[in-house]
């Protein structure tokens, strides 16, 4: 089975997101880890900073201009009303979740979270918009087989594992989509592979 990496320009838009889907729909089963839209983690890492600054107002303020930014990607995205409809709750989902940090103590723990976001808004996207397609397409949660060890150094035998888990439950799906760069650590909390991490992902898939 083919493993194909997209990085964050390849679905920096709902035009690009289209390309992707037309180049990885060819009838042949694989597995594509994708990054975030390209801008994305950079802007979530401005509102991680925003908020060890302790400064909710400033962190606000970016998170209302990228939701809006992925509001209109849905628009463009998607043709028929039920999956415009998913989108936006997709997007809204995730975007509450990263309000829910603007309230407390934010750490190193909180901001790894928030990175993550970035990856599963995309994902969710490309599922959605092969549905619509018709396409038998499934989303594998990244945080569910990818995981490193106590030294911070992928955990292979985990990978595999929890991986061959997650295709079992889907034998007929066409295309596996999933998140690159995030894991989960030896403690089972959210982490990632550092930036770059999606070509690492891609390889250890």
């Amino acid at each position: 089975m083919k493993v194909l990496k997209f990085g964050g320009t390849s679905v920096g838009s709902a035009a690009r997101m289209k390309d992707v889907a037309r180049l990885i729909n060819d009838g042949e089963r694989k597995i594509v880890v994708l990054s975030a839209m390209s801008g994305t983690t950079n802007t979530l890492v401005d509102i991680a900073d925003y908020l060890y600054k302790k400064n909710p107002e400033g962190a606000n303020e970016i998170i209302n201009k990228l939701e809006s930014v992925y509001r209109r990607h849905i628009d463009a995205l998607y043709d028929t009303p039920e999956y415009k409809q998913k989108g936006r709750e997709l997007v809204k989902s995730h975007f509450d979740s990263i309000r829910t940090y603007t309230k407390d103590l934010f750490t190193l723990f909180e901001e790894k979270v928030v990175l993550a976001q970035g990856e599963l808004i995309s994902t969710g996207m490309m599922n959605y918009y092969l549905q619509e397609q018709g396409v038998n397409s499934v989303l594998l949660p990244a945080l569910e087989f990818m995981r490193t060890d106590k030294n911070a150094e992928p955990d292979p035998t985990y990978i595999k594992e929890k991986l061959q888990n997650q295709m079992e439950m889907y034998p007929d799906a066409d295309i596996y989509i999933t998140q690159g760069f995030i894991c989960r650590n030896a403690y089972g909390e959210i982490d990632n592979l550092q930036r770059g991490g999606s070509d690492y992902t891609a390889s250890l898939i």
